[in-house]
């Protein structure tokens, strides 16, 4: 009844999934690959998302570049949509973790929170990123190449960034906001200053530690680094 009534809800906020022939008699065939994404990160956002904030959280992530936005610059997903779809690598990886580690892992953490720290973990980029053109010689000849450059609209760090901008929408509990904050590992900019001890986060959060892991193997086993 409860999952009866959130769809209900979703239907009329227009958060309508649509079948995938409807798609292709609407969408040409990139703006297909993209509603494609943003429609499975959409399904696995409901069937496991009900806390209280989520459908605002939502609406943001339309309003902003979320489901449009590159996962990165050029190391991974550096495309339209990347973001998104990095996101759902990363929810795919980190299922799969759990599942190795505990097999029955609802003993260990609930599915809400497992979709809510992959989902989410990089909303920190945001209204990061923005096309730009650069001059480039090819074959002796100048011309112009797109390409996305860093503008960072809340410089307010990268994980901790992620637990800020959830915060406002909806509460974490203390290990979801763990797994985002330190998803980066030895990557964060506070770990290569000294200012924190990786290892006592991931002993304390061992959850924190695999989503880690989860990022990773989404990042360099599923994605590739522009050429």
């Amino acid at each position: 009844m409860k999952d009866k009534l959130i769809r209900t809800n979703i239907k009329n906020k227009g958060f309508i999934v649509k079948s995938r022939g409807q798609r292709k008699k609407e969408k040409t065939m990139e703006e297909r690959d993209l509603e494609e994404i943003k429609e499975e990160f959409k399904e696995i956002y409901f069937d496991n998302i009900e806390r209280d904030g989520a459908e605002d959280l939502l609406e943001f992530l339309e309003r902003s570049d979320f489901f449009r936005a590159p996962a990165s610059t050029r190391n991974h997903s550096a495309f339209e949509g990347g973001l998104c779809e990095h996101s759902i690598n990363v929810y795919k990886r980190f299922v799969k973790l759990l599942e190795a580690e505990y097999g029955n892992y609802e003993e260990k953490i609930s599915k809400e929170s497992v979709a809510i720290i992959a989902l989410l973990h990089d909303i920190c980029k945001v209204n990061f990123y923005v096309k730009d053109l650069k001059n480039v010689k090819k074959d002796g000849v100048w011309m112009q190449e797109p390409y996305y450059r860093i503008e960072d609209s809340l410089p307010y760090g990268h994980g901790e960034k992620s637990v800020y901008m959830i915060s406002g929408f909806m509460k974490l509990t203390r290990e979801e906001a763990m797994a985002i904050n330190w998803h980066m590992g030895g990557f964060d900019s506070r770990i290569r200053e000294g200012s924190v001890k990786l290892a006592d986060v991931y002993y304390r959060y061992p959850i924190a530690f695999l989503f880690h892991i989860a990022d990773n193997m989404a990042t360099y086993l599923d994605e590739q680094p522009l050429k």
